[in-house]
């Protein structure tokens, strides 16, 4: 990377400024930038600092040490969020027919909630298995970062991004949007009221989640970590799951590394290894 100021930059920016990015990503996340990010980077800090008004990239390093509060806002704006209703769809059917098989399930956990395409696909699953909104399972959907969070809450999208949802479950679980949100769809309010939404850093020692849970839903995650990060919070989710439970992974990603904590039941889906420490209920 060229250590002057390209003419279509605003402000400088040298290998020294993504690099100390990435350094401060991992530490505060755990999730490592590849070096082609190095472009991504730029093009997503230069946003705080012109609204931080501050000089570059130098003075918004020395910003962040200095202010914690702005830690999120760096977060958040580093991380990557792509999701779809039922996207990867067979994870959906292999939900419904954990649900047929496991009666007493209570909790499941979308851990990488994102802007809630996949949580409320989540609850629209359970929903239809109990041909009612009010049921016995909890859901819960988390995300590091704190602005997709709200997003979710909202439950507003796009209306083409329900373009894949069949049009029984159009009618059934979204509203058309009217005057200023034409164009929009809302989730049903009886949806949203099956979720809570939480921020929950993967990298904690701790998870504010009450245990154990029967099914959590971590896909295209793992991969932004490295092996050791990805064994201590595989480890911590194994130890969260319940005897039966299930995690369900994405289709870029593989446990195979790890024999000792997860193993394969289905594809991408896994269970605990026998003999792992279980929560207790």
């Amino acid at each position: 990377m060229s250590e002057n100021k390209p003419l279509d930059r605003e402000f400088a920016y040298t290998s020294v400024h993504f690099n100390t990015a990435r350094t401060t990503l991992y530490r505060l996340a755990g999730i490592k930038l590849a070096d082609s990010k190095d472009a991504m980077v730029y093009s997503r800090l230069v946003r705080r600092i012109r609204t931080l008004k501050l000089a570059g990239f130098s003075a918004y390093f020395e910003h962040l040490l200095s202010h914690e509060n702005e830690h999120q806002e760096f977060i958040n704006a580093l991380t990557t969020n792509q999701t779809a209703f039922f996207r990867e769809p067979h994870h959906f059917e292999v939900l419904k027919q954990y649900l047929i098989d496991n009666p007493d399930t209570r909790r499941i956990w979308c851990a990488a909630s994102s802007t809630g395409e996949e949580p409320y696909s989540i609850a629209i699953v359970v929903a239809e298995h109990f041909n009612s909104f009010k049921t016995p399972i909890e859901i819960i959907a988390s995300d590091i970062d704190s602005g997709v969070l709200k997003k979710a809450e909202m439950g507003i999208y796009p209306l083409d991004r329900i373009d894949t949802v069949s049009d029984i479950r159009k009618k059934r679980f979204f509203h058309r949007g009217r005057g200023a949100q034409l164009g929009n769809v809302r989730v049903v309010p009886e949806l949203k009221q099956m979720i809570k939404f939480i921020r929950i850093n993967l990298l904690d020692s701790f998870w504010s989640l009450k245990t154990p849970i029967d099914v959590i839903f971590c896909r295209n995650v793992m991969i932004y970590f490295d092996k050791e990060t990805q064994e201590v919070i595989l480890k911590h989710m194994m130890n969260s799951l319940s005897k039966d439970g299930l995690y369900i992974a994405g289709h870029s990603e593989n446990f195979n590394m790890f024999p000792q904590i997860i193993t394969a039941v289905g594809q991408t889906t896994y269970r605990p290894v026998k003999g792992l420490m279980s929560a207790k209920t």
